[in-house]
């Protein structure tokens, strides 16, 4: 069962760094969040030098008194404990915290996350600020959450210190039991790599063409992410024992996290750091991109976890660091247009960063709503209106979630995999990309799903169809459940590379695509990798639907053959060597389809199987919404809300085919609707 928030109503907050601002701010500074309908405050990440200046010395009253105005002006405080940022004193004193590239040479202090997870000592005084902070605010009547950390993992996601080394093979012997068992699981036999004693055994090191066994690499981010979530549990379980009364988020989804398994062993519910401009600036050569709008999928990931959510930090100004590409001014409308896609995807609690811009240090260009003259400003009058509008809708959209009947499946074994395996990991980035924009134009509400040891049929009957594109690692038994889910009515796509690992990472000895072939009908009888002069295949479309001239088969070429009389031949290669043979099959099982596609999906690809199997949006019958809007729907029982995003920087006009009520003034809206640049509109269904 996902873990949410429990809102009453939809609730504004901010980042608030009073350690930043002389006291004579404090007061001006609470009474304007009030007038904007900002109720929320988090604090003190970030201030593990105020509450312990010197080892063993704590002093918790300066933010005892900003949480004692806070409290007069009717805020409620979210605390994060400060593990990401330890004192000087504590790195200089204690060296054995640092963490280490590669090369184990250690980071030094002056930044942050410079500290590594398993060392007993660093271990040691996180539970001692941690447990003295939380007997400092407990019963504070203004306190209603703890956030663990700071955005574990961000900035730094690998970790070669010594004690990591350590734990590493600590991880492994619970894990494999015996030497014999690792080296079967890693294939130590080739190049002569076999271990004879723990001790020989490391994290990844710097060697020779920079490669290293790939089954280790594997193995290392599965350790990391069970190292950080029990770095995380030592928080986590201190505060649970001192103070069961208040909840227990983290923020952020950084590499090598099964943040899945966290959210579900530790936290009441998860929560995100949304700054969609991050998506506008690593566009790449991508076509017609979506831009900010592609932060919907991160945000699709995170309802995963947490229908019902917490956006911990929510942009609301330009961003970037010092010594970092800077991120322009948002334009009028998109920080409203971007708090409520955050709503729109489940966010019941809209955290903004941050009050006001720093003045100095590295984060100095990365602004807040007011900035460093704190005089009225368009991002403050925005964000004051923004509060306005949560005031009265805020009840109403509390509690209720998001609906999608298409799910895009990933698993946390193949991306991390994928991180260094070249002949499947680029594909699914790929078509993930491909899908996801697609089925946004097309306003197809999508969700994002992990697939994990600990899902059921069930999790999947409730979407009608699912892309699942090329998860290389496949078990005989996630194959069955994937069967199953066919048979009793499902639509399953799968992409090139699709089954031919353990999960160790091993090839299987077996045809392509390895435990989905028996599902699929089919085999590949030979394939490229597309890289370099070996050009992709264009295609011919066989299907009821019509693909653009000149279309290829991008990223990989599978040549497959149907072994099943019933598979049918849905578009074959037109050009190269293998001219004429299937690239893209469908298969009838039971009540459903899977279909299979030995190649990385573009648009154009997706474009045509969405015309062939005839998707609908869910507003079609009522209303026809141009492809710049993003659509979505909010659900509880009897009630939907329609949310209708503008991410273009023109007017557009969205068509209804019946009279709705709009949610955000109350108005009666029919036929034509006109929707500003960077508008949003929400419709009562």
């Amino acid at each position: 069962m996902a873990k949410s928030i429990q809102m009453d109503k939809l609730r504004l907050g901010v980042c608030y760094y009073p350690e930043h601002w002389p006291e004579e701010l404090w007061e001006d500074d609470f009474r304007r969040m009030k007038e904007m309908n900002i109720s929320v405050i988090r604090l003190a990440e970030f201030a593990w030098t105020i509450f312990e200046p010197q080892e063993g010395h704590f002093d918790f009253s300066f933010f005892e008194h900003v949480m004692d105005l806070a409290h007069q002006y009717g805020l409620k405080v979210i605390l994060g404990t400060p593990t990401a940022t330890p004192p000087a004193w504590l790195t200089h004193t204690y060296p054995e915290v640092l963490n280490a590239n590669v090369d184990g040479v250690l980071y030094r202090h002056g930044m942050r996350r410079h500290t590594n997870y398993s060392s007993p000592k660093y271990r040691e005084l996180c539970e001692r600020i941690v447990s003295n902070m939380v007997k400092a605010y407990r019963h504070h009547p203004t306190l209603i959450g703890w956030q663990i950390d700071n955005e574990l993992n961000c900035q730094m996601d690998l970790f070669y210190a010594e004690t990591d080394h350590i734990a590493f093979r600590e991880w492994l012997q619970v894990r494999y039991g015996t030497l014999d068992n690792l080296n079967k699981a890693w294939g130590t036999v080739f190049w002569s790599q076999t271990y004879t004693e723990w001790e020989q055994v490391y994290l990844t090191r710097t060697m020779v063409g920079a490669s290293p066994n790939p089954h280790l690499a594997l193995d290392e981010r599965r350790f990391i992410s069970d190292i950080t979530i029990s770095f995380a549990k030592l928080q986590a379980d201190i505060i649970r024992e001192l103070d069961p009364h208040h909840w227990v988020t983290t923020n952020g989804t950084f590499g090598h996290i099964d943040n899945h398994e966290m959210t579900d062993q530790l936290l009441d519910f998860f929560s995100y750091d949304s700054y969609p401009q991050f998506a506008t600036v690593r566009v790449g050569d991508d076509e017609n991109p979506l831009n900010d709008r592609a932060w919907s999928m991160k945000l699709s990931n995170v309802r995963s976890m947490s229908p019902n959510f917490c956006v911990m930090e929510q942009q609301s100004g330009p961003g970037g660091w010092v010594d970092s590409k800077g991120m322009g001014t948002p334009r009028p409308g998109q920080i409203r247009l971007w708090s409520y896609q955050s709503v729109l995807h489940g966010t019941d609690l809209l955290v903004y960063f941050r009050w006001r811009t720093a003045t100095m240090g590295t984060e100095m260009y990365w602004h807040g709503i007011n900035d460093y003259a704190n005089e009225p400003n368009r991002r403050v009058r925005e964000v004051g209106q923004i509060g306005e509008e949560f005031a009265q809708i805020g009840e109403l959209v509390a509690g209720t979630t998001y609906q999608a009947e298409i799910a895009i499946l990933q698993d946390y074994d193949n991306s991390w995999d994928g991180e260094l395996d070249q002949w499947h990991g680029p594909l699914n980035n790929q078509s993930v990309r491909s899908w996801y924009k697609q089925l946004q134009y097309r306003h197809l509400p999508t969700d994002m799903i992990t697939l994990r040891p600990t899902t059921v049929l069930e999790d999947l009957t409730k979407y009608k169809t699912i892309v699942y594109p090329h998860a290389a690692i496949m078990t005989d038994e996630t194959a069955a459940l994937l069967q199953e889910y066919v048979a009793q009515g499902g639509m399953l796509f799968f992409g090139a590379r699709t089954g031919y690992k353990n999960p160790s990472g091993h090839c299987y000895m077996r045809p392509f695509p390895g435990a989905v072939a028996e599902l699929c009908g089919i085999k590949v009888d030979d394939f490229t990798l597309i890289k370099g002069t070996v050009k992709p295949a264009e295609l011919n479309w066989r299907g009821s639907s019509s693909l653009p001239s000149g279309t290829t088969a991008v990223g990989f070429n599978e040549i497959l053959h149907a072994e099943q009389a019933d598979v049918v031949i849905m578009a074959e290669y037109a050009s190269e060597y293998y001219k004429g043979k299937p690239a893209l099959t469908r298969r009838t099982v039971g009540k459903g389809q899977v279909w299979y596609y030995g190649a990385a999906y573009n648009e154009p690809v997706v474009d045509a199987i969405l015309d062939e199997i005839g998707l609908k949006s869910p507003v079609a019958a009522y209303m026809d919404v141009p492809s710049e809007v993003e659509l979505g729907i909010r659900y509880a029982q009897e009630k939907a809300y329609m949310f209708l995003l503008n991410y273009s920087d023109k007017q557009v006009t969205v068509h209804v085919k019946r009279p709705f009520v709009s949610l955000l003034d109350g108005r009666v809206v029919d036929k034509e609707v006109p929707m500003d640049p960077y508008g949003v509109l929400i419709l009562e269904k």
